[in-house]
């Protein structure tokens, strides 16, 4: 063997080539652990977010949930409320109906009672104006007594009272034609009629040398007065007196008579009358002008037939009794 081969020499570079390996191996390992570390914790990191995600989507959908329970809670109150409404409102449909009816029949019965209160206001105007005119001769109250009928009449409506109506203008032209009234007038004929007695002379003196007056008269004209006594008898005042009270009673039983349209007292009362005249006036022409009167006076009718008095009355009940 070579003694002069010397031991091999230990470089230093042996060594640092596996320490530099190592370190670059322990390097790596601490960086990927380190880099595996950091992703780990980056992993949990999105876990957690995603889990804290999850959590936030799970409380929303549990939130929408509720809401959309809620919305369908409000959504079938709100159909049950339409429900009631609509039946409401079908209730009230039906009420406006049956209020319509009602008030179409309550019109409709109004208006029959209002034409019925207005043929019987016509009925009472009618009946008052006969019994003004066949009672009392108040011809001024009975025209406006039919006036008034007229005017209710003139109110109803319907073609079946136009008969009505023209029975009611026939009757008010008879009763103006009466003009104030036979008793009125009667009356006034009356008063004229006492007025005019009344102004007759007591005596009539003949005059002198009248040819209608006997010789005998004129001769004993200066002693005695010389009164016929047929017709009429020698009368104290007293006498005169009292046959002037009875004229003028029976004058007043005339007038009565008129009043109650009593036609036969009337008369009696005139025939009385006519008895006293020659009595308490001597014949002349006034006495007889006054007599004529009241022969004319005795003639006259207190109550004059009227075919038209009562007509529309009568017509008036049978077409309420017919209807």
């Amino acid at each position: 063997m070579n003694e002069d081969a010397s031991p091999p020499t230990h470089s230093p570079l042996r060594w640092i080539l596996p320490i530099a390996a190592a370190a670059v191996i322990v390097g790596g390992a601490v960086w990927g652990w380190t880099q595996w570390q950091a992703q780990q914790a980056r992993s949990a990191q999105r876990e957690a977010d995603a889990n804290v995600l999850v959590q936030g989507l799970a409380g929303s959908v549990d939130a929408l949930r509720r809401d959309q329970r809620s919305t369908s809670q409000r959504v079938q109150d709100a159909a049950a409320t339409n429900r009631v409404l609509r039946d409401e409102m079908l209730g009230l449909s039906q009420r406006n109906a049956l209020l319509e009816e009602n008030l179409a029949r309550l019109a409709d019965s109004t208006r029959h009672n209002a034409q019925a209160l207005q043929l019987e206001e016509a009925e009472l105007l009618l009946s008052q104006a006969g019994q003004r005119l066949a009672f009392a001769d108040d011809v001024d109250g009975a025209r406006r007594l039919y006036a008034l009928a007229a005017a209710a009449l003139d109110e109803v409506q319907g073609t079946e009272f136009l008969n009505l109506r023209q029975a009611l203008m026939q009757e008010r032209n008879a009763v103006d034609a009466l003009g104030p009234g036979p008793r009125a007038e009667i009356n006034q004929r009356l008063t004229r009629f006492a007025q005019a007695v009344g102004a007759l002379p007591e005596e009539i003196v003949p005059a002198a040398g009248s040819a209608s007056t006997p010789w005998w008269h004129q001769v004993l004209a200066p002693f005695v007065t010389i009164t016929p006594t047929a017709a009429q008898g020698p009368l104290t005042g007293a006498e005169r007196t009292a046959a002037w009270d009875s004229l003028q009673l029976e004058l007043t039983l005339a007038r009565a008579a008129v009043e109650r349209g009593n036609q036969s007292e009337f008369e009696q009362s005139l025939d009385r009358v006519a008895l006293w005249m020659p009595r308490l006036w001597p014949d002349s022409p006034g006495l007889r002008e006054q007599r004529a009167e009241l022969q004319q006076l005795r003639a006259q009718v207190l109550r004059p037939p009227l075919p038209e008095l009562g007509s529309t009355l009568q017509q008036l009940r049978t077409l309420r009794d017919g209807s």
